[in-house]
């Protein structure tokens, strides 16, 4: 786990509302069609509405946090799902208050 490399994903506010709205995919993102859970995480399109980026950017974005180990795809299909990386999440943590 890098420090530098996590902090630099998390130096944008839409990466950051992203792994938020990950925590409880539920709570922030409507029902999957083709999926009765979000085990796997939530579709890129869903992610791409609530933001209102442009799915470019959305998918720069994601690259880069799946890039830092933040988050895990799954394809279904021609659809990549992304949800939080706990274990790499919570290491974050701890080596944040261990070394700073």
């Amino acid at each position: 786990m890098d420090i530098v490399e996590i902090n630099k994903v998390l130096s944008n506010k839409t990466r950051v509302n992203i792994l938020k709205w990950l925590k409880n995919p539920a709570l922030n993102f409507p029902p999957h069609l083709d999926i009765d859970h979000f085990d796997d995480g939530v579709c890129v399109g869903f992610i791409q509405d609530k933001t209102g980026l442009s799915q470019s950017t959305i998918s720069t974005y994601l690259n880069s946090m799946q890039n830092a180990k933040l988050v895990i795809p799954t394809r279904h299909g021609k659809w990549t799902y992304y949800k939080r990386n706990e274990e790499v999440i919570q290491a974050y943590i701890e080596a944040i208050k261990n070394e700073l």
